[in-house]
């Protein structure tokens, strides 16, 4: 199976996520979910050739993004242990998130999910969370962690290797009925109603 190799792996990555701080105005306190399926980066159907080495590489191009920008990373679980997330124990204590216990590996967790555990400072797995943002390689369906509204996001590489990426970042509920304001005047009016 042709595949990228490690480095195209992880500058396509970084490359996908820079665009996507850009678009979401992410920064630090904001979560951005990840889930992936390795075997999907290297050609293969989801769930039968995860690749740690893979995932290391993915991790290695989130990471530098991360630490440029300062925001936080959740990464999805597989199936096997509910879809929970691979968190810091700073962000699961700071966001008051329901912690499970188990310790993701490749066949139980997935690739992406057990490197990062063991990448992390101090790792440990969440129940849920709602994120800010949402980077999914390989359609492992991410929605049910991010927060409502979910806005799709369609970044220039639409593959990392040969798993298909999906994206999206949230934004508040917009309230009221036609006389809702979302912004205030340019010109620093602030009477807005009588």
């Amino acid at each position: 199976m042709e595949t990228a190799n490690a480095g195209e792996i992880r500058e396509q990555v970084a490359e996908i996520l820079e665009e996507l701080v850009q678009a979401a105005g992410l920064r630090p306190g904001r979560v951005v979910v990840f889930g992936v399926s390795t075997s999907e980066v290297a050609g293969a159907r989801i769930g039968t050739g995860g690749a740690e080495q893979i995932a290391a590489e993915l991790f290695a191009g989130i990471d530098e993004v991360r630490r440029k920008y300062g925001f936080d990373v959740a990464f999805q679980c597989c199936e096997h242990l509910n879809r929970s997330l691979v968190v810091e124990r700073a962000v699961l204590e700071r966001l008051g998130l329901t912690e499970v216990a188990a310790v993701p590996v490749a066949k139980a967790g997935g690739s992406m999910a057990a490197v990062a555990y063991r990448s992390l400072f101090e790792p440990c797995l969440a129940e849920s969370i709602e994120a800010h943002a949402g980077l999914d390689i390989g359609e492992t369906l991410v929605g049910m962690h991010l927060r409502r509204v979910a806005v799709p996001f369609r970044p220039t590489l639409r593959y990392v290797g040969k798993a298909r990426v999906n994206a999206a970042w949230t934004r508040p509920k917009l309230i009221g009925g036609e006389r809702a304001v979302y912004a205030l005047p340019k010109n620093g009016d602030s009477r807005l109603c009588d």
